[in-house]
């Protein structure tokens, strides 16, 4: 039986750690865009080399990259069983993805939004790019990062709540306090 939940917030919010533990336990596969783009970069694919410097100013991807991604892992699975982490961006991504799951008989399941006061963000973002070495953890691209949020991703959330999907999610606490609330709407 497949099951799709689309993660969604500002960067920094939890939605890596909190769908990998989801996907763990309800057994979804974790789609995270932003791991497939890395990826790429790291093994150094010609992908890899023409995303790394759009990802290293703070900027978003072409629709078309992320969408034939997408299609491609979607279209290998026998069940569509996942979560969405970083994607759709955009509301013309969220479009291409209904049609996506559409085609596939994959209905969206549940839309959490997880929220986080921005300080606290920009705090975890900084730590982040300290702790792992990310590039694009740093105080300019996060501030582009957030211009890009609000600007772009802000309007999946009205998107996704004309349509009864959005469970807005307080994202403060534990990630264990954290993940009770997710696993009252998502699981």
């Amino acid at each position: 039986m497949s099951k799709v939940v689309i993660f969604l917030g500002p960067p920094g919010a939890g939605k890596g750690t909190q769908a990998k533990r989801l996907a763990l336990e309800a057994v979804l596969v974790q789609i995270s865009t932003g791991e497939m783009l890395r990826d790429h970069i790291a093994r150094g694919t010609a992908l890899g080399q023409q995303v790394k410097p759009v990802l290293d100013s703070g900027g978003l991807v072409s629709d078309a990259i992320v969408i034939a991604m997408i299609r491609e892992k979607l279209s290998n699975m026998d069940d569509v069983r996942v979560i969405f982490d970083g994607f759709p961006r955009t509301v013309a991504q969220a479009e291409a993805l209904d049609m996506l799951l559409e085609e596939l008989s994959s209905p969206i399941s549940s839309v959490p939004l997880l929220e986080v006061p921005e300080d606290e963000l920009v705090s975890r973002l900084l730590e982040r790019g300290r702790l792992e070495g990310r590039s694009d953890d740093n105080a300019d691209t996060i501030r582009n990062r957030f211009k890009q949020y609000l600007e772009k991703t802000q309007p999946l959330i009205d998107y996704y709540a004309t349509r009864g999907h959005v469970h807005p999610i307080d994202g403060m606490g534990t990630p264990e306090e954290v993940y009770t609330r997710l696993k009252a709407v998502a699981a």
